[in-house]
């Protein structure tokens, strides 16, 4: 066994790999951006090298420095992670050449299955089900367009090297072939190094599903189940479960078998996916096709532990020192069901705008890894586990991904594993930039997602005009008023003894008039805790100050975030921010005579909506445009966004020019 392995990565995933190393009795090193000087993962190393500043292409991209590293300190071992280095052969033979070895598959398999257009091929020749496309190279967008009009619409046009959601458009029609083909060609280059595309047909209904397959250096390939991934955004994975609740006994075995035989046929070993688009509208099951392989670690792979037991992280780095497998196919059983969300630095408010900044305020529901043995391990914390490599004071980069965390739940049904994700995510505290926290819970809560009626189409379909929060019933809101009543008390009192003038001759107000969601109620906490008359059994404590409340009212438990306003508080809980307005039941009424304050019109401006960096601009001063008309391309978090037009207008001042990084907020331009 090895006694010193090198991270080349960084975040939440290089400390899972220490982690798991710490607890094998293996050292770890850390490699190092500038951005990254003090975060977690280099303060759990037992060794950590700087290596540049801190741009990926700059630091962690460059396999020269990763091993100098390892030589400079030792490491006999390299464990990839997930992006950057971990599926390029280039880098996997340097290690290999400088006798060092790579925690991950061998070099042909990479070769093999990292690029989308040969690992097809492969896939079709190893009798693997493949979605029909154009397996070529394409010329330009006339050829794309060409191919496309043959396949028949919708079509999907990828990068060859693609992942992560990157290099991907979705057309629905010729137009979205010549608008999008560039742009995905742009998107490979800059991420990837490589601007082949290939398009294939989109399947209606479509869900994900991938397998993960798990093989030694002696032959030995099992698949450990399944993992559903259709929850996405952008093609980017938002929640991840596993099992599926689509997938058969029959139909896990179909696919286990067929990834199985595919990465034998390439010579597979460590830890790898196979993932698999299959069609919901089909309820055999049997309608499934290979989408691709990725020859690493995924990011969902910490729902496979909970249910199967197995540490996969572990396991790469015994099979990478020749050990063989120390189970069989039949010992991979399914106890339980977990699900993963990712908590991303993203406004679901506003778009679902990226998000960079300093994390004025992190606290998750569970220690993330502050501790190394058992109590948070695998299925975490009494079933909830947080994967982060983020901390409190630390900053959110331009640089990478915008992943602040992943919260992970396990429960013996997946009902109870959903519960305990709306029960963290409520006591998941984020601020200093936007996130989703309040997105997921409201996945979590969704009746089509509690039916496991799941397409990759779910986001878009059930939230077509953006996030506004998760519904919530008027008992529910009746509950926030007796608390935000108790609250409201609780401040008035602790405001009465802070002044000391009036001797305590002057009792808090206990009467409150309280307007959550258009909606009035009178609050009481005399003798007993009232709303519009009905006793409510309410069961708190509050300190004024504190952020994070605790309440029971009968059997149900909230977990509410309180942030001070104008006019009350702004409560959030269950994903959803709700503005509380609060006062004395004796002011209320004089409410009416306030003035509306209108908002200004903003309309004639194409604001940046996220800092970023102008890629493109496509008007100029005196240019008529339509509504919904590409006006300028903004490049952010390593994602092309187009900026479009929202009314038919003529471009009167342009601000900007390509190449312009700009702050969220900047005019780039402006109408008549």
């Amino acid at each position: 066994m090895f006694k010193k392995i090198l991270i080349a990565n960084r975040g939440e995933i290089a400390c899972r790999v220490i982690k798991t190393a710490r607890r094998m009795g293996i050292q770890t090193v850390a490699v190092y951006s500038d951005a990254d000087a003090r975060a977690p993962f280099v303060q759990m190393a037992d060794e950590a090298v700087h290596i540049g500043p801190s741009p990926a292409a700059q630091s962690y991209l460059i396999a020269d420095k990763i091993i100098a590293a390892c030589k400079a300190t030792g490491a006999e071992a390299v464990h990839p992670g997930y992006g950057f280095l971990s599926e390029r052969t280039s880098f996997a033979e340097q290690l290999k050449a400088e006798g060092i070895a790579f925690i991950g598959p061998p070099v042909g398999a990479i070769a093999a299955m990292g690029d989308k257009i040969e690992s097809k091929k492969l896939a079709k020749e190893a009798g693997v089900n493949v979605v029909p496309g154009f397996v070529g190279e394409i010329e330009d967008t006339e050829h794309a367009v060409r191919i496309s009009n043959e396949i028949g619409y919708p079509v999907m046009m990828k990068a060859s090297a693609g992942g992560g959601g990157k290099g991907m458009r979705l057309a629905y029609d010729e137009k979205d072939v010549r608008e999008g083909f560039e742009a995905v060609k742009r998107e490979g280059l800059n991420s990837f190094g490589d601007d082949r595309v290939f398009i294939e047909k989109f399947i209606l209904n479509p869900r994900h599903i991938e397998i993960q397959i798990l093989g030694d250096q002696h032959g030995n390939i099992l698949y450990l189940n399944e993992r559903e991934c259709s929850i996405q955004r952008r093609h980017q994975k938002v929640v991840e479960e596993a099992p599926s609740p689509f997938v058969t006994p029959k139909m896990r075995k179909a696919m286990g078998e067929q990834c199985v035989a595919l990465a034998r046929a390439v010579g597979y070993y460590s830890a790898g996916t196979v993932e698999l688009i299959v069609s919901g509208a089909d309820p055999s099951g049997e309608s499934f096709y290979f989408l691709e392989m990725n020859t690493r670690l995924q990011v969902e792979h910490p729902v496979t532990e909970c249910i199967t037991g197995i540490d996969l992280v572990e396991q790469m780095i015994r099979v990478a020192a020749g050990e063989k497998l120390a189970f069989t196919q039949d010992d991979i059983k399914i106890d339980g069901w977990a699900i993963e969300n990712r908590v991303y630095a993203e406004d679901p408010y506003r778009g679902f705008l990226p998000s960079t900044g300093r994390l004025v305020r992190y606290q998750p529901p569970v220690p993330g890894w502050e501790d190394d043995g058992e109590a948070n391990g695998r299925r975490g914390l009494n079933g909830v586990r947080v994967d982060d490599g983020v901390y409190e004071g630390g900053e959110v980069s331009m640089f990478y991904d915008p992943m602040i965390a992943k919260l992970i739940t396990w429960g013996q049904t997946r009902d109870e594993a959903a519960d305990l994700q709306i029960a963290a995510l409520d006591r998941f505290e984020i601020e200093g930039l936007g996130h989703n926290v309040d997105f997921v819970s409201a996945i979590m809560q969704h009746p089509r997602f509690r039916s496991g009626e799941l397409t990759t189409g779910f986001i878009a379909e059930e939230y077509p005009e953006g996030f506004t929060g998760a519904a919530t019933d008027g008992e529910t809101l009746k509950h926030l008023g007796a608390i935000a009543g108790f609250i409201a008390t609780a401040r008035a009192d602790r405001a009465r003894q802070i002044d000391g003038q009036l001797d305590g001759a002057l009792e808090p107000p206990y009467d409150w008039a309280v307007r959550i969601g258009g909606e009035d109620f009178a609050v009481s906490l005399d003798e007993e805790i009232t709303v519009n008359g009905a006793v409510v059994d309410l069961a708190m404590e509050y300190t004024p100050g504190d952020r994070l409340v605790e309440a029971e009212i009968g059997d149900v438990s909230y977990g509410v975030k309180i942030e001070p306003s104008r006019m009350g508080l702004k409560m959030t809980t269950r994903g959803a921010i709700h503005n509380v307005q609060i006062l004395p039941a004796r002011i209320a009424p004089l409410t009416r005579h306030m003035i509306e304050k209108v908002p200004p019109d903003l309309s004639k401006f194409l604001i940046c909506p996220m800092p970023g960096l102008l890629v493109a601009l496509h008007v100029g001063e005196g240019d008529k445009v339509e509504a919904g008309q590409p006006l300028a391309v903004v490049e952010a978090m390593k994602m092309e966004n187009i900026l479009r037009a929202e009314k038919s207008a003529t471009v009167k001042k342009v601000n900007a020019k390509a190449g312009d990084s700009l702050a969220v907020d900047a005019v780039i331009l402006e109408l008549e």
